[in-house]
């Protein structure tokens, strides 16, 4: 029996923790809570939130801290507390669920099961008194309790049906695969939705959207249409200006609630920024750009500054400050006037702050005026410099520090990428470091991957997200660096991953054969949101895959793992990665260069294919010596100095021995003949 008290703060998640001491007699989610519920007979309350998010704090402070609303929930209720990055494949089957009621959904997610986690109604934010035309939070509950006690047939019954609808939401109806038609109809549409005057996509609130962002940039080398790029680098452009980003640490704030990136929502998550670089480093590499370049390093900065655990990356800051959303990040003229001096003009003037600020009588700074000349930037950065230290003396966000493998498998492949694009070697060794510490430290006593980790503390089994992701961090790392050892691990994590998720028909679920604690039937992913999908992530590690070693089985997962999400044509528009691997898997390739990996020669060759903007393009750095049992592409022959080839499948180019010659066959190839800058 479990006691009649709070029992979160046995947990390790800081989302958790901040809930440990409210008079709610919270449980984590699990077996016992469940078992409770059972021998109560009573229905659950699950409310799932996130550390950083603005309303989930908002409803503890009305209503979890509320002594009255807690005895209310306490007697009618088991109440259950989710972190939704610790459980997401919880958050995702009961967001189905919500969605399947009709409704938008958002965190925190408050949702109402029948004792064996049937959902049978739920919502999102519910204020502490009747307003905003939504009722009270107290009203609700009386009202599902109500409900519970005189219809409860019924209540059940909605619960076996939206269990039943998401059972059939994990069916999938395999298609042929996806074709170029298919590719051109998501683009155009998807293309359409662009916002011409501030970039991103139209309406607010506004997101990065980066895996439709990433779908577009791939777009432009498919089609040869530099408008998709365009795109692309607008929305990057504007972002750079916004108030969106920090313009004094560096990173960007999750979103803007306003359609001109201005106002952001201004939790800062390990994953926006970690796509974002991504995206800044692919356009930098096709359109150089001295402020994409000081965007990049001033978030690895903050990277490094504020995100480090250990040798892994934290997860999120927060938005709020001493309970007010971005109180930390926005100023007052007068405060700028004391702090800068005679500086304060031409900076107020470069970054909109005015005497009635541009949000709620503050200003959150945003970059208004163009570039200045040397001594101009100079002197900003001077002032952004006093003011950066100035507001080191405020109470800072916090920070949760928990260590999710996905997420670190994102800043991974940015930062590999990033390295090359910016010419920032340490970055690969940032990389390299946070991916041993996943590999190494977040481990099951079963071997197994782990999700979550903190302070020591074994989190969650890892999900497909997790091995999809490191399995992409892997193979950017081996396409950097050359070291056999990458390729083995992202081999091994590409085998467990289908291993451990597959279904046996080409599809992948979202949690492990073996889940114990996910109630219903299997989830499934398959669409990108705000982070890519594990089958968007695994589908382009297959294909990577396929394009390195040239093993028929990574090509066949691939179009397994295609085909099982292409059965609905109308759907396809939610899988923007899934598509670019569907595209790779045919028309991409990949660069391999024969050499010594210390051999300046080779060195150059590799700095050409690493730079090579089209996504489609793998690079295979082959120093045939450390490759004792077998190296990849044996098809390939030898070569006395070093070399680079250009493959597609089993077709390759006569091989060419310095970088001149090797840009100049991937420009032969279209792969690059997009508005590159002349030299």
């Amino acid at each position: 029996m479990e006691p009649d008290r709070n029992l979160l703060g046995e947990e390790t998640s800081p989302y958790l923790l901040q809930h440990a001491g409210n008079p709610v007699h919270w449980r984590p989610w699990g077996a016992a809570a469940l078992a409770e519920a059972k021998r109560r007979d009573c229905p659950i309350l699950l409310s799932i939130g996130y550390a950083a998010c603005h309303w989930c704090h908002v409803m503890a402070h009305e209503s979890f801290e509320n002594d009255e609303t807690a005895n209310l929930m306490n007697d009618l209720f088991v109440n259950i507390k989710v972190d939704r990055e610790e459980r997401p494949d919880i958050d995702h089957i009961y967001m189905t669920a919500l969605h399947a009621l009709g409704q938008q959904g958002g965190w925190p997610l408050t949702m109402f099961l029948d004792p064996d986690g049937k959902p049978m109604f739920g919502g999102t934010y519910w204020p502490p008194e009747p307003r905003y035309g939504r009722p009270s939070f107290r009203q609700v509950l009386e009202s599902v309790d109500h409900a519970w006690r005189t219809q409860r047939a019924q209540m059940e019954g909605r619960g076996a049906t939206l269990s039943d609808h998401l059972a059939k939401l994990a069916e999938l109806s395999p298609g042929p695969g996806v074709t170029p038609t298919d590719l051109t109809r998501v683009g155009d549409a998807l293309l359409s939705a662009v916002d011409l005057v501030h970039g991103g996509l139209k309406g607010a609130p506004k997101f990065p959207n980066a895996p439709i962002f990433r779908f577009f940039w791939n777009e432009m080398f498919r089609r040869r249409e530099p408008a998709f790029g365009e795109a692309v680098r607008a929305m990057l452009a504007a972002m750079n200006a916004g108030g969106i980003y920090d313009h004094l640490g560096g990173g960007y704030a999750r979103y803007s609630t306003d359609a001109e990136w201005l106002v952001p929502h201004f939790e800062k998550m390990l994953y926006d920024n970690a796509q974002i670089l991504e995206l800044l480093a692919a356009v930098h590499s096709l359109w150089p750009d001295p402020t994409f370049a000081a965007r990049a390093r001033e978030t690895v900065g903050w990277l490094e500054r504020e995100m480090r655990i250990g040798d892994a990356f934290a997860a999120s800051l927060d938005a709020d400050q001493d309970g007010e959303e971005g109180l930390f990040y926005v100023w007052t003229a007068d405060e700028i006037d004391a702090a800068l001096g005679p500086a304060a003009a031409p900076f107020n003037a470069a970054y909109d702050v005015t005497r009635h600020g541009n949000w709620e009588g503050r200003t959150v700074l945003r970059r208004i005026a163009p570039h200045g000349s040397a001594e101009e930037e100079a002197g900003l950065a001077a002032s952004r410099a006093k003011l950066f230290a100035l507001r080191e003396r405020r109470p800072k966000p916090g920070r949760d520090d928990k260590v999710l493998a996905d997420w670190n498998g994102l800043v991974i492949v940015a930062l590999a990428h990033a390295s090359a694009s910016f010419g920032e070697p340490d970055w690969l060794t940032t990389a390299r470091w946070a991916f041993d510490f996943v590999m190494k430290v977040m481990r099951g006593p079963d071997g197994r991957l782990l999700h979550a980790w903190r302070e020591g503390h074994p989190g969650a089994r890892a999900l497909l997200d997790d091995y999809a992701s490191m399995a992409r961090a892997a193979l950017a790392l081996f396409e950097a660096s050359g070291e056999p050892r990458d390729l083995d691990a992202a081999r091994a994590l590409a085998a467990e991953a289908l291993d451990l998720f597959g279904d046996g028909s080409g599809g992948v679920y979202l949690t492990a054969r073996d889940a114990a604690d996910v109630p219903g039937a299997r989830p499934r992913q398959t669409h990108d949101g705000a982070s890519p999908s594990g089958v968007g992530m695994l589908a382009e590690a297959l294909v990577r895959l396929w394009h390195l070693t040239d093993e028929l089985r990574w090509r066949e997962a691939a179009e397994g793992l295609i085909r099982a999400v292409s059965g609905s044509p109308e759907g396809l528009g939610g899988v923007p990665l899934t598509l670019m691997s569907a595209d790779a898997l045919e028309r991409g390739g990949s660069v391999v260069i024969d050499g010594a990996l210390s051999d300046p020669r080779a060195q150059a060759l590799a700095q050409v294919a690493l730079n090579a903007p089209d996504p489609s393009l793998a690079v295979l750095r082959l120093e045939r010596s450390l490759w004792p049992e077998g190296a990849p592409r044996p098809d390939l022959p030898r070569a006395a100095e070093p070399v680079a080839t250009l493959c597609q499948g089993q077709t390759c180019s006569l091989p060419v021995a310095t970088p001149e010659a090797l840009a100049a066959l991937i420009e032969a190839r279209g792969l690059v003949a997009i508005g590159r800058p002349a030299t």
